[in-house]
């Protein structure tokens, strides 16, 4: 499976002594080195480590947890040496102890369900009333929908009777020439002569004209008697 991975190297890494690339293997650890090295070193994939010397990034290649690692009988108990226990302190390293856990118990659901702390929390607060948040309509088609069904459908139509060379377009060009000549039509017939309606007006008006007229003369003609 990692000898299958190995790949060439993309961009200019090929040109600095790393041309190939593949992926990591077991990670065997050991105290003494008693032929391991030479016997793994032949192994596609598999690394080789000394317990005194142990490097993050061999542990855990690329910042990813979960490798396969083998430990030799030795490097196993010569970690206690190194890191110590939790009961005491670690002989080859000075002042230096493992990392005590800041709970003794990690169960930390079972703590906050527990009576003892139930028992003095406070209530708990209902949710405000959250109304819904209002749309505008003329913005937003599917709430227009809503209060207008066959908004979107009308909306189209008359989209496409604007449209030219669609039926839509045509039917709506006739519709609008017989409008046309039914309005000619009809002015022809009632909107001729002397009974439209601005002459009509015009006969009212100049009626009581005449008749403002002879008042007036009428009444010049009395001064000029007196």
């Amino acid at each position: 499976k990692v000898l299958d991975s190995k790949k060439l190297r993309p961009g200019k890494g090929k040109a600095r002594n790393r041309r190939y690339k593949m992926r990591c293997g077991p990670l065997v650890i050991y105290n003494e080195d008693n032929g391991i090295k030479r016997a793994m070193r032949n192994i596609p994939g598999v690394e080789t480590a000394c317990v005194d010397n142990l490097d993050l990034l061999r542990i855990a290649p690329g910042g990813s947890f979960g490798r396969f690692i083998i430990w030799t009988e030795g490097a196993f108990k010569k970690l206690a040496e190194i890191y110590g226990t939790p009961k005491g302190g670690a002989p080859m390293k000075k002042g230096y102890h493992l990392p005590r856990a800041a709970m003794e118990n990690a169960d930390l659901a079972r703590i906050i369900n527990s009576s003892e702390v139930q028992s003095v929390l406070r209530a708990k607060l209902e949710a405000p009333v959250s109304h819904a948040k209002k749309s505008n309509a003329m913005k937003r088609k599917s709430v227009m929908e809503t209060l207008n069904p066959g908004s979107t459908e009308r909306k189209a139509a008359l989209q496409k009777a604007s449209e030219k060379g669609t039926s839509e377009f045509t039917e709506v060009q006739k519709a609008k020439k017989a409008r046309m000549e039914a309005s000619k039509k009809h002015n022809k017939q009632h909107k001729k002569g002397e009974e439209t309606f601005y002459k009509t007006l015009m006969k009212a008006f100049e009626a009581k004209a005449a008749e403002a007229a002879a008042k007036k003369e009428a009444e010049a003609e009395g001064e000029d008697e007196e």
